[in-house]
């Protein structure tokens, strides 16, 4: 039989074991061995962004909650106001060979926006990547209704915010509803924030093709994007004329995407019965990429609806986009 003291020394020895154990596992150490540090999996999260720099432009400002607006778009509807405080403008096509601006606000929130109009079925899928957002609209056809309500978004209309809405002068309906920014955030107070979309910002990459300008042809729309060396911007005009806010000028952007998208018929048609195409921002393709005064040739890909948009070069490396305004046009394939 073991002696009292041979039993506590024994004790003693398996508890100074087990310790050992447990500290090397909470340190990552391998017990008994060299002291290698064992490396956990790499987290699947987004890459983080540097404290104090936009996920959207790659410049010094706030990640502030992510506001979109529809922003109308034809000859009636110009110049329009406050899009050149937008991170990111999207160009979408809509009913009759036209498009649409989908504006999207956080570094900086201009004191009104517009004018708004209707949503479409596809900012659905293009805004999930952004997380729940705040969607700035003027309405949308009945049917179209339960998907907003479904969506993950906090819908800003002049039912769920009527003090942020106003008409303004000089246009007739629907050319003059415009949009308070700042009190329509306030109606979507957990609309998230500023987050990695899959943008990169830094040094272009090696190669391209020196451009002065590329125009964009849709169905009834027109857009060229002019490289300004002045300016170190592209210039942006619509349909032939120079593209001005009411605001602030010429509109123009740092980096400018053509981001060739399939473009297919929806279940859902306008009032004059002309139906409403559908532009997918999910799966892959082929894009350019405008930056500096050159064009590159991109590859697109975003998985699902809650990833965001990665654009690589030829060989597979990212492609880094220039610091600033962000227009990504979604032309047809």
């Amino acid at each position: 039989m073991m002696s009292g003291k041979r039993r506590t020394t024994v004790l003693a020895s398996v508890l100074a074991v087990v310790i050992a154990v447990v500290i090397a596992v909470l340190w990552g150490a391998e017990p008994g061995g060299s002291g290698r540090v064992v490396q956990a999996p790499p987290s699947p999260a987004r890459s983080p962004q540097p404290s104090g720099i936009s996920p959207f432009t790659g410049l010094p400002g706030r990640a502030g909650p992510v506001l979109a607006v529809k922003i109308d778009n034809v000859g009636a509807a110009r110049p329009q106001t406050g899009i050149g405080s937008a991170d990111i403008v999207y160009v979408e096509q809509v009913e009759a060979g036209l498009t649409r601006l989908l504006a999207v606000f956080s570094s900086h929130l201009p004191p009104v926006a517009g004018p708004v109009r209707s949503a479409r079925e596809s900012d659905l899928e293009l805004l999930r990547q952004f997380g729940r957002p705040a969607l700035a609209y003027s309405g949308a056809q009945s049917r179209l209704q339960p998907l907003l309500s479904a969506a993950p978004l906090y819908p800003v209309t002049t039912g769920s915010a009527p003090s942020a809405y106003h008409r303004g002068t000089g246009r007739g309906a629907p050319h003059n509803l415009y949009l308070r920014p700042a009190p329509g955030l306030a109606s979507a107070p957990s609309a998230t924030h500023a987050r990695a979309i899959g943008f990169r910002f830094g040094p272009a990459p090696d190669g391209g093709k020196r451009v002065d300008a590329r125009t964009v042809r849709f169905p009834a729309a027109r857009y060229t994007f002019t490289w300004s060396a002045s300016q170190h911007r592209w210039l942006v005009s619509m349909d032939g004329d120079r593209a001005r806010t009411t605001d602030a000028g010429r509109l123009d952007a740092a980096t400018v995407v053509i981001q060739r998208v399939t473009v297919h018929p929806s279940r859902f048609h306008d009032r004059g019965g002309n139906v409403s195409p559908y532009s997918e921002t999910v799966g892959s393709g082929d894009a350019v990429v405008l930056r500096d005064g050159r064009a590159f040739d991109a590859r697109w890909s975003r998985p699902s609806e809650a990833a965001g948009t990665s654009f690589t070069t030829g060989d597979g490396a990212a492609l880094n986009f220039a610091p600033g305004p962000v227009w990504v046009v979604l032309a047809a394939r």
